[in-house]
């Protein structure tokens, strides 16, 4: 598993150049080097804007029973016996009859639609026809593959892998990478962004005499020691998981979840790997003999709004809880969002309003209530956490 903490060198170079992200999509830098078509990068625009609308995930507006937004239906044999998509056969395939054809009456798209396919974008249907008709999940749906590394002119440059992606695409606009920032500037940089915290007098002045090679990885690594590491971390992660210290609705009461904010900045500071990071959020409470850490990790979703207002229904209430658990969870690990599915099968993702609702099952377990009946407290269920001083106290009392 992928930990949170980046390598201080790869960090370091990052920051000189002040990047915040690079995306690169491996499969279109593979189909660009095979001069092939990519289904993804060629194709699915062409089907998006010319044929979504007659042929795509609405029911209700779709033509033929035929739609190109899912493999099975774009090559399932069609009422006339034909296929619109017959692989390594272009001549076969009723697509490209249909977009070819003189007869305006026949052609696609139908011309009082008012779209109309280049030549460019016929050919590259009918390569990609040829091709074989490969098709590809969206790219969100595609694990990421580590692509080689661009060749570049200055071979000079390049510190890390990332460099090369940055120096390749600079070189091919004509441009020069910009001279390293000075000393202050790149403490500056690094202690805002690992910490949220601008750096010392004393600090930048131990960085100015330092005149090691690796000075600028020395102070990274000590940001990344730093406390206030996790702080910075922590967030974005709180927001995510809409972390507040009050109830939410009505009276806004105050809720006290404090320590489950203080996991998270720890999780951050001690190197979590995520996948413990994950599972002990989700159902840290679930696992064989959770600690008390573990039980208190699970707190990710007490961070629900709750309601304590005597007119409110609690039925209501309680379902309002379950649906916000389900949407932040589909949010926050899977990057998508579900709430169409609340009501119907979503539109433009397969998911089911079964899937929904098996997820709506499972936090449907938490035993609460829709009206948590408290303005001082945390609602129940909730777990006592004494302090270090007062566990000593009560074990003594025991």
């Amino acid at each position: 598993m992928k930990q949170f903490r980046p390598t201080a060198f790869g960090l370091a170079r990052t920051l000189i150049l002040g990047l915040a992200s690079i995306i690169v999509l491996p499969a279109a830098l593979r189909a660009a080097a095979k001069n092939s078509i990519d289904f993804n990068r060629d194709i699915r625009p062409i089907f998006s804007e010319n044929c979504y609308a007659c042929h795509g995930p609405d029911k209700n507006k779709r033509k033929a029973d035929l739609r190109f937004d899912i493999k099975e239906e774009a090559f399932k044999k069609l009422e006339s016996g034909d296929f619109a998509i017959v692989p390594r056969q272009a001549a076969k395939s009723k697509l490209l009859q249909l977009v070819t054809t003189a007869n305006e009456d026949d052609r696609m798209p139908p011309v009082k639609s008012g779209k109309n396919l280049t030549k460019d974008q016929i050919g590259l249907l009918r390569r990609w026809i040829e091709q074989g008709a490969e098709w590809q999940s969206h790219w969100s749906y595609i694990p990421p593959e580590r692509p080689s590394l661009p060749k570049v002119k200055n071979k000079r440059w390049p510190k890390n892998d990332i460099d090369h992606f940055v120096l390749e695409k600079l070189e091919k606009n004509g441009l020069q990478p910009a001279k390293e920032a000075d000393k202050p500037t790149l403490i500056r940089r690094a202690s805002l962004d690992l910490t949220g915290l601008p750096p010392t007098i004393e600090e930048v002045d131990a960085f100015l005499s330092d005149k090691s090679t690796n000075a600028y990885e020395k102070v990274v690594n000590r940001l990344l020691d730093s406390p206030h590491y996790g702080e910075r971390m922590a967030v974005s992660w709180l927001d995510a998981a809409r972390y507040a210290d009050t109830s939410g609705y009505h009276f806004d009461s105050p809720r006290f979840m404090w320590l489950w904010r203080d996991w998270v900045i720890n999780s951050f500071n001690h190197n979590k790997p995520f996948d413990e990071f994950t599972v002990e959020q989700l159902a840290g409470d679930l696992l064989p003999n959770p600690t008390r850490d573990q039980k208190t990790a699970s707190g990710f979703h007490r961070n629900v709004m709750t309601n304590d207002e005597g007119g409110a229904d609690p039925a209501e209430y309680l379902a309002k809880y379950i649906v916000d658990r389900v949407n932040t969870t589909a949010t926050v690990w899977l990057g998508t969002t579900i709430g169409c599915a609340e009501c119907h099968d979503h539109k433009y993702d397969r998911i089911r309003q079964k899937d929904f609702y098996q997820l709506y099952a499972f936090f449907h377990n938490v035993p609460e209530s829709g009206l948590d009946g408290t303005r001082t407290e945390n609602p129940r269920p909730r777990m006592m956490i004494p302090t270090q001083d007062q566990e000593q106290k009560l074990s003594a009392l025991d």
